[in-house]
């Protein structure tokens, strides 16, 4: 790993300098403590800890093994693996005789937490906006530099994606599936007043639950799929979330690799098939209680235009067999994915890289000018060049020890992926 000699004096200096404390950096940080020479630590915009705490919905489950936490997949034995957060906490016999067979987002949450504390390496309430390089990497937060660091490793994480007809801030009563509890907080609305989710996945199918436990009773659930397709957690699915299949799909022609990752979205990006159930179940229960059932299901749907009319929202479906029909509500919750948060670099800076967008190499390593020397490290944004897989928890160690591995020139972590039954064309 080598470094540059070239400093801004007076600012704290680190060989690795991390953008966010997400699991994806929480990851690389766990691993790469005893593991990379010189200080690492992490930038993160929030004043603590927090990972999507809006969504932190009453029973919502991972749809990740937990074996596939920070570190596990390629160092069982490191102190940072859930199990040790169990153990030290005190909770595993706890867990255990819960029996989950998935376990509650907040678990996850919990050991986020503790592994950030347990790290102390993390700079929270520092909003990295601006990162200039001049011999070494000048990290800004505002008007000023806090930082400077020989490598980088970006976690930025993502944003929600905001469709075009609704430009927020837009009509009153549209909010994000982030936004919900906090929204009917000290308002608790009436049973009857009709509310809309817009998005056919995970997170749309808990905003429904979440709006059936508030009371409504008036619950119309749009998605532009034919169907509310659950996610394929099936053996040859999950084939696509291992180390083997992503050298594979790294020597696909890009073209190839674009239509394949379309084709194997389910398996990520589907409803689990427990939230599913209990969705199905709540809805047939209460028209036994009730004599209606609360929540319609709209597949097929796309909404392309969204308008306030007298105190409700009234939206504009473009019908996947032809035709556009109406909606009106006066709760409208997005819930229509996320899409990655834009990097802090300088205009300068990305002159350096080719392209429009910075091409991502095998190592996740940025392409650009100075990166013999000075490397940039980006997560969670390499969909194209390595699959579903990408933005998804199940390979967050293996990501970061490829990274540690490429960052010091030698097999720190050994990645082995050896039994393997399918052969991809």
């Amino acid at each position: 790993m080598s470094t540059s000699t070239s400093r801004p004096a007076g600012l704290p200096h680190f060989a690795v300098a991390g953008i966010g404390a997400g699991p994806a950096n929480l990851s690389f940080a766990a691993l790469a403590e005893g593991t990379v020479p010189g200080a690492v630590a992490l930038f993160d915009r929030r004043g603590s800890h927090a990972w999507h705490p809006e969504l932190m919905h009453p029973g919502a489950r991972l749809q990740t093994s937990w074996v596939k936490d920070l570190v596990t997949l390629v160092d069982p034995r490191n102190r940072f693996s859930f199990l040790n957060y169990l153990v030290t906490t005190g909770r595993i016999y706890a867990f255990l005789n819960a029996q989950f067979e998935a376990i509650p987002r907040l678990e996850y949450d919990r050991y986020l937490a503790w592994a950030s504390g347990e790290l102390g390496t993390i700079r929270y309430g520092v909003d990295i906006t601006a990162i200039s390089f001049d011999g070494v990497f000048v990290l800004g937060s505002g008007d000023r530099p806090v930082a400077t660091a020989d490598h980088l490793v970006l976690g930025l994480g993502t944003r929600p994606y905001v469709p075009d007809c609704f430009e927020l801030p837009g009509p009153h009563g549209v909010l994000l599936a982030e936004e919900l509890t906090g929204h009917f907080t000290g308002c608790r609305p009436g049973p009857h007043e009709t509310a809309v989710v817009i998005g056919g996945g995970q997170t749309g199918a808990e905003a429904v639950l979440s709006l059936l436990r508030l009371g409504l009773r008036e619950i119309r659930w749009i998605g532009r799929r034919p169907w509310f397709a659950p996610m394929d957690d099936s053996p040859p699915a999950n084939d696509f979330y291992r180390p083997a299949y992503v050298r594979h799909f790294q020597s696909l022609p890009a073209h190839v690799r674009d239509s394949v990752a379309t084709n194997q979205i389910l398996t990520s990006d589907g409803v689990s098939m427990a939230t599913l159930q209990e969705l199905y179940q709540v809805n047939y229960e209460i028209r036994l209680a009730e004599g209606r059932s609360p929540v319609m299901m709209l597949p097929g749907r796309d909404v392309v235009g969204a308008v306030e009319r007298q105190g409700s929202v009234v939206l504009r479906c473009r019908r996947l067999g032809g035709g556009q029909e109406q909606h009106s509500a006066r709760h409208v919750v997005l819930a229509t994915g996320r899409r990655p948060a834009p990097l802090p670099l300088d205009p300068e800076l990305l002159d350096l890289a080719p392209g429009e967008e910075p091409v991502i190499e095998a190592d996740y390593s940025l392409r650009w000018k100075h990166g013999d020397t000075n490397r940039i490290f980006a997560q969670n944004r390499a969909q194209s060049s390595h699959g579903v897989v990408d933005p998804n928890l199940s390979l967050l160690s293996v990501r970061s020890a490829v990274i540690i591995n490429s960052l010091l020139d030698r097999s720190v972590f050994s990645i082995r992926d050896e039994q393997v039954h399918t052969l991809w064309a």
